[in-house]
């Protein structure tokens, strides 16, 4: 993975210094994403294999951040670049890499690891108690997400919401019990070194990956822009579904593997936490970006096509949250996401879209009305996660919790 990631930035590297080579769109986006690819991967390994030096909390505030950078280098760069020109393209672009992967995620990533499972056990996947505080703030970032297009930008108290939001469910998340990780691969080889030898991969492994990733953002993200004209192939389009795979490959890909050995809870577990990263901390970072690009604090702005692909996104994810809402994603659920995700892709125009956002929160709405269970459950999503915070409390304060350990 390394020596994936090598050619990017070398190359980046002597394009700054006024020297390289120059590359056609197809084999700049081709070397550019697979640095990202390899830079994800490292970061993947390094983040698992880092549980066993860090706190628990401190681990899952960090990590967070780490491993969303492979997510948020091309999406920052565009809104960015969009500050930088207000009137010029990339503000359309600029929300486009988020929604993307966040659709990604939810209509890829949740059936593939279902149907895995359901292939080789032949049953749903079920969550425990300890699940609550990702459904209870995925809905809560996704009800705030419906508003966000009315007011034809995303604000920066929207952001300060977001990531204050973003923050608690962290904090929240360290309360809750998990499970010592079962380490495999490039990550149990990392895990398995001495203290002082891991700590040093550790910190050269992080720091490649982000090097790498900050040095492929701006010429994959341009590649992806001129690959789309060279081939006729709407630019938006490109931004929004080619860029996500390259980010959202690796995570995948682990929860895949935890998938097939059975592991699917803790596979799922992990996707739905990167779903709620993205919906908060992603979202929140970007009028942040355009505005100091800008040197103005008004916030992002959406135009039509923007606040079409927010509601369609909120949408999926608040059909998404009425499924979670019995601790189970089954069969039907998932096909239900993967031919929705999966049809969207071929399909254009406003009307299009509205017709999805339609059809995404009927479905949401009648799964919640037909469903005493699900109703149940919402009920008792904010109890459950004052129960969890109660209970770290009271352990931490009688001394005699053992230590907990990170999935």
């Amino acid at each position: 993975m390394v020596l994936l990631g090598l050619p990017a930035g070398v190359l980046r590297l002597l394009h700054m210094s006024g020297g390289g080579v120059h590359l056609g769109p197809g084999l700049e986006v081709l070397v550019f994403g697979v640095g990202i690819i390899s830079a994800a991967f490292l970061i993947a390994w390094a983040a698992e294999a880092a549980q066993k030096d860090i706190s628990q909390t401190l681990a899952l505030a960090f990590l967070a951040f780490i491993a969303v950078l492979p997510e948020y280098s091309v999406d920052l760069y565009l809104a960015w670049q969009a500050g930088q020109d207000p009137t010029g393209p990339y503000v359309h672009y600029a929300t486009a890499n988020m929604t993307g992967a966040n659709r990604l995620l939810v209509g890829f990533g949740w059936p593939l690891v279902a149907l895995l499972f359901w292939l080789k056990q032949r049953r749903s996947v079920y969550f425990e108690r300890g699940i609550a505080p990702e459904i209870l703030f995925l809905g809560i970032a996704t009800v705030y997400a419906l508003i966000i297009p009315f007011k034809g930008n995303i604000a920066l108290y929207d952001g300060v919401f977001l990531i204050a939001l973003f923050g608690v469910y962290i904090w929240l998340a360290g309360k809750t019990e998990r499970l010592e990780p079962e380490l495999i691969g490039p990550a149990a080889t990392v895990g398995n070194l001495s203290v002082k030898r891991r700590r040093t991969a550790l910190v050269l492994m992080f720091g490649f990956a982000a090097t790498v990733i900050l040095a492929s953002a701006e010429p994959f993200a341009e590649g992806l822009l001129n690959l789309g004209t060279s081939a006729g192939i709407d630019q938006f389009l490109m931004i929004q579904w080619v860029a996500p795979l390259a980010s959202e490959t690796p995570e995948i890909l682990v929860a895949v593997i935890f998938a097939v050995r059975g592991q699917a809870a803790a596979a799922m577990t992990t996707l739905i936490s990167a779903k709620v990263n993205q919906w908060t901390l992603l979202v929140g970072t970007l009028p942040f970006v355009y505005s100091l690009s800008l040197g103005d604090a008004t916030g992002l702005p959406l135009d039509p096509r923007q606040a079409e692909e927010v509601w369609l996104t909120a949408g999926q994810s608040l059909f998404a949250v009425a499924i979670l809402m019995n601790r189970t994603l089954g069969l039907y659920s998932s096909l239900a996401l993967a031919v929705l995700w999966g049809s969207q892709l071929g399909v254009a125009g406003a009307t299009a879209r509205w017709g999805y956002v339609g059809g995404y929160l009927g479905l949401a709405v009648f799964l919640m009305a037909v469903d005493r269970n699900r109703r149940r459950s919402a009920g008792r999503l904010v109890p459950d996660v004052l129960s969890i915070w109660r209970t770290s409390k009271e352990a931490g304060h009688s001394g005699t919790e053992e230590p907990k350990k990170v999935q």
